[in-house]
């Protein structure tokens, strides 16, 4: 079975670096984010929200889920969303290449190549190697995913802006961290790489 953030083991090691162990104490408790009941939302989600500000993104969600009477947490079934019309998903605001890519999404679900069963208890790697599988999806994309919808409890993405920029500034580092110097910095963090991510984006939030 998939591992699960441990909160006090995980905070007790990442206190070991002494970095961290500032941050951890600038920050405050551990808050994190559950894990998605419903990865077909999740990850149709977190494509309608890509490259876009939070507001809009919002109102385009919740016109795509408006075309079958829904709102909320509620969310129309893969095969509804592959009935609908081009015409629709695009009225509702879609970009060509969003609408393909939520098409795509909704065919892995709907052949039940991609399931909250089978998304439970691959590992890590296996998981991206299917996500990456859909059109849309790339690998930044499915870390996002591990850890905010699976709640994935070793992920580091190592080309994510947020995190490289609070590295170097909490790391006193003269540049933006190459991956290969994120892997460096981040192995004192393993197992619990995903917490340690949360605090560094929480850090830009403190005023130092």
């Amino acid at each position: 079975m998939v591992q699960r953030i441990d909160v006090p083991a995980a905070i007790a090691h990442l206190r070991q670096d002494a970095v961290m162990a500032r941050i951890i104490g600038d920050v405050g408790d551990f808050r994190g984010w559950p894990p998605s009941a419903n990865p077909f939302r999740a990850l149709s989600r977190s494509i309608v929200f890509q490259q876009l500000s939070g507001a809009a993104a919002g109102t385009i969600f919740g016109r795509f889920i408006g075309l079958w009477g829904l709102e909320g947490d509620q969310f129309p079934e893969p095969a509804q969303v592959l009935a609908a019309s081009d015409e629709a998903l695009r009225g509702a605001g879609l970009s060509r290449q969003k609408m393909l890519s939520v098409r795509s999404i909704a065919e892995h679900f709907a052949s039940g190549e991609l399931s909250l069963d089978n998304l439970d208890h691959w590992d890590d790697e296996e998981v991206i190697a299917h996500l990456t599988g859909v059109r849309g999806v790339g690998r930044w994309t499915a870390e996002m995913f591990l850890m905010f919808h699976l709640g994935r409890p070793n992920v580091l993405p190592v080309n994510d802006v947020g995190i490289n920029r609070a590295m170097m500034k909490q790391y006193g580092l003269e540049a933006l961290p190459k991956p290969a110097d994120v892997l460096r910095i981040g192995e004192a963090w393993r197992p619990w790489a995903t917490v340690a991510c949360w605090y560094l984006w929480r850090s830009e939030d403190v005023r130092q």
